[in-house]
């Protein structure tokens, strides 16, 4: 399964101003970098001394960053406090010059936020604060409005499951069906317990453990017939088209009826696999809005992972970026 250098430029061409929804818990993910050269006295943990601080979009946010570093148009909504928190979310979307009216507000629930302390490129403690309480029933209904106005100038749907409570039975019982009516395809990053929620969709993207929660099968990295197994399975569960089953250092792996696709990773080095569903399942969508089919989108996505894991804390992978690394290992083979 290839996708030739010419046929990658005009996908990743047509990337540009592409509008994509995506729907999800946004939360804030915040930084402290600093270093360590001693032990408290007061406990034994490292004392960091702190050089500087960064705010980044997080959780749905980091597809919605994804899709902007690509030069789509990402449309984010989800629900935030009315907290600072919120506030420098929608700073954070305004920089990029991304729509931030369907943040939707809640007095009720904090801005879920992330603060993870990293000290020599290592993360040394990660605090949340957030609320996975159900969502307010004029809450789910400016999301479900605000989709609904947004969705037919889309060419696809991300939802982007957290469990925060965004995505949640009512809102996706509306949301879905309507999408499958204006014939526009939606993918779905998991979490395992709002699994009854997730249909009708085009395609399922959990990481491996999330495969097996799903599907109650067991992936033993050695035994390609577990992994066949998995992956046909949440093709019945889901009543989906595709499965991509994401594997870390192993690549992923594409599902569709009757058949498969394995593509090993494109990883040059790993530094940090945090967000790279999200960049997976970004680049995923706009190629599909591109006009690739899904096995060309699959094998894009893999180089945009390829990418992201070399790179420390929340990162995004630039179009110019995937356009030079496809070229490079494209010279490299026919070398």
């Amino acid at each position: 399964m290839t996708v030739t250098q010419a046929r990658a430029d005009q996908i990743i061409s047509s990337f540009a101003g592409k509008r994509i929804l995506v729907l999800g818990d946004i939360m804030l993910d915040e930084f402290i970098w600093g270093k360590v050269r001693r032990i408290s006295p007061e406990a034994p943990v490292p004392v960091v001394e702190v050089a500087r601080e960064t705010s980044h979009l997080g959780g749905a946010g980091n597809v919605v960053a994804n899709l902007n570093a690509l030069e789509a148009v990402p449309l984010p909504l989800g629900v935030v406090g009315e907290d600072s928190a919120g506030g420098r979310l929608a700073d954070l979307l305004a920089q990029r010059g991304i729509e931030f009216s369907g943040l939707i507000s809640d007095s009720q629930r904090p801005t879920t936020v992330k603060t993870r302390i990293v000290a020599h490129n290592q993360q040394i403690v990660r605090a949340d604060r957030e609320s996975k309480t159900p969502l307010a029933e004029d809450r789910i209904k400016a999301l479900l409005d605000t989709f609904l106005k947004w969705m037919p100038t889309c060419a696809a749907i991300v939802v982007s499951d957290y469990d925060k409570g965004v995505v949640n039975r009512q809102l996706l019982s509306e949301a879905l069906p309507a999408a499958r009516r204006a014939n526009i395809p939606v993918l779905l990053d998991p979490k395992v317990y709002n699994a009854d929620y997730y249909r009708p969709i085009t395609v399922i993207t959990p990481n491996q453990r999330e495969a097996e929660l799903l599907t109650g099968i067991t992936i033993d990295d050695d035994n390609p017939e577990q992994l066949a197994a998995a992956g046909q399975r949440l093709l019945e569960k889901f009543d989906c088209p595709y499965a991509l089953i994401t594997r870390g250092e192993r690549g992923m792996s594409l599902f569709f009826k009757g058949g498969s696709h394995h593509l090993p990773t494109f990883a040059r080095q790993v530094f940090d696999v945090s967000g790279a569903g999200d960049t997976v399942i970004a680049t995923l969508a706009l190629a599909l809005a591109a006009g690739a089919d899904m096995k060309e989108s699959a094998i894009l996505a893999n180089y945009a992972a390829g990418l992201v894991v070399a790179k420390v804390g929340t990162a995004t992978v630039s179009r110019s970026e995937l356009l030079a690394d496809f070229a490079s290992r494209n010279a490299h083979s026919s070398g």
